[in-house]
């Protein structure tokens, strides 16, 4: 289980692209919710385990504008600073709403270009002045405007630059809740999230859901596994 947090995201990233199909939801989790030093260790740590790199793998594993997205996000090279430039979060705000609601069509590109390279202060920022200009929100006009695995993709970018914990939260949710349980994912957001943001992960769950992480792992697993579980979560709320 004490698989350091980065060893552990590389294999998981691994497990997402080999053997058949692709796990598109971890791919996508990892990559939007990591920091730039995070990501960073991950492409060392997967070179050095695997003797390929990361980007390679998601080139061969996925193909049009998805790929584009995992590609960026993988390079870590988001804008660490908390700098805010007036004009050119104007202008972003301005460049989305173009590259989509105004016009038939959408720019992908733009999307990716600001939502993959900004720093959050910014893009915090540009999520406000888009919904002053469109009269929508960002999220909105994204699942609207594009589609699938690349939809899925730049929402959950925004999810994390507006509350991470809370994108967290609503993953584990969406793991247990219904028939079945997505083991893959329930597993792997405990275990990662454990020691870094899991009582924030345990508040928004209660905030968003109206009843505690604690209770729901304990409704929807049993056995060892359940026990696992509940040590990681930490406590009830």
């Amino acid at each position: 289980m004490m698989t350091p947090t980065v060893l552990y995201d590389v294999q998981e990233l691994r497990r997402a692209m080999k053997g058949a199909g692709t796990d598109e939801g971890c791919l996508i989790e990892i990559l939007a919710s990591r920091t730039p030093e995070e990501i960073r260790r991950i492409n060392q740590t997967y070179q050095l385990q695997y003797g390929k790199s990361l980007e390679d793998d998601i080139r061969s594993d996925t193909s049009f504008m998805f790929q584009r997205v995992l590609v960026s996000l993988s390079a870590g090279g988001r804008d660490e600073g908390n700098y805010l430039d007036d004009a050119l979060m104007r202008q972003d705000a301005q460049d989305l709403y173009e590259a989509g609601e105004k016009n038939w069509g959408t720019d992908e590109v733009k999307f990716l270009t600001v939502l993959c390279s900004r720093n959050r202060n910014h893009l915090l920022h540009v999520f406000d002045e888009y919904k002053r200009i469109s009269q929508k929100d960002i999220e909105q006009s994204i699942k609207s405007e594009t589609s699938g695995s690349f939809e899925d993709a730049l929402l959950a970018i925004v999810k994390c630059m507006r509350n991470k914990s809370a994108y967290f939260a609503e993953r584990l949710y969406k793991s247990m809740k219904g028939l079945g349980t997505d083991d893959d994912t329930l597993i792997r957001v405990m275990v990662s999230r454990a020691e870094i943001d899991m009582m924030d992960i345990r508040e928004n769950f209660k905030r968003l859901y109206g009843k505690s992480l604690y209770s729901f792992i304990k409704g929807d697993t049993s056995g060892d596994y359940r026990k696992v579980l509940l040590i990681l979560c930490g406590g009830d709320d």
